[in-house]
């Protein structure tokens, strides 16, 4: 059924619940039609199976094995956590007021 965008806005809960029933609902701005109402439909979701895919990678033992040198930190990319830097022991300048 087609309505006006004013009957829509006075009759709103009404056109959703028809839509939502499966009537064809349109919104017309004048005589020319704008937009349709459909109800929303929940997704089907999948099953999932637990260990579907097991067997199907394979990491050697050692993947869970920490960073220990600097050069194994820098290569995977934390530069940050790298102590190359030497440390400041002079004290910044103070300003006297």
């Amino acid at each position: 059924m087609a309505y006006t965008v004013q009957q829509a806005k006075i009759h709103l809960s009404r056109l959703l619940k028809e839509a939502e029933e499966g009537q064809d609902v349109v919104i017309a701005r004048g005589k020319k039609p704008a937009v349709r109402l459909v109800p929303v439909e929940e997704p089907v979701r999948k099953k999932r199976i637990p260990g579907q895919y097991a067997g199907q990678f394979q990491y050697s033992d050692d993947i869970f094995k920490p960073l220990e040198t600097d050069e194994e930190l820098r290569e995977y990319g934390f530069d940050i956590m790298v102590d190359d830097k030497p440390e400041d022991t002079e004290k910044p300048d103070e300003r006297v007021a």
